[in-house]
């Protein structure tokens, strides 16, 4: 398995999306297209990227300074929690609520609400799963 947030786990992601028509079709129904960056809360920067256009993912790797249209953080242990076990949407709610997850970028509020977005999101935290992670060094 590769790193979470690494260039090859987030290739492996990517590879993932594009695979999962509940993800990538659903999303290019509404032309989803953004910018989509994850990492943990202590940091400043975000640690890997993934560029969707009208909902397929075009490009993954390190974060090298692209302007997230969404940002998701959380801890380390939370992350790597959610890849081991899966995470549904009565859990991403939790972990939105006591701040688990957060989003310097991006509105949660407003994606959940939609079920064209809300159900591909939740499902992307199902392909982290399948892709499964070792903990950074």
């Amino acid at each position: 398995m590769a790193q979470l947030f690494s260039a090859d786990w987030m290739n492996q992601l990517k590879d993932a999306w594009n695979a999962e028509p509940e993800v990538s079709q659903k999303l290019a129904e509404i032309n989803f297209s953004s910018v989509i960056t994850c990492g943990f809360k202590d940091e400043d920067n975000p640690r890997g990227f993934f560029k969707v256009e009208n909902g397929i993912c075009t490009s993954a790797g390190d974060w090298t300074g692209e302007t997230p249209d969404w940002d998701m953080r959380a801890d380390m242990k939370d992350w790597l929690k959610w890849v081991e076990k899966g995470i549904g949407m009565m859990g991403l709610g939790t972990a939105y609520a006591t701040g688990k997850l957060k989003f310097k970028t991006g509105d949660y509020s407003a994606m959940i609400k939609d079920p064209r977005m809300a159900g591909p999101f939740v499902k992307s935290f199902g392909l982290m799963q399948q892709v499964g992670a070792d903990e950074l060094s």
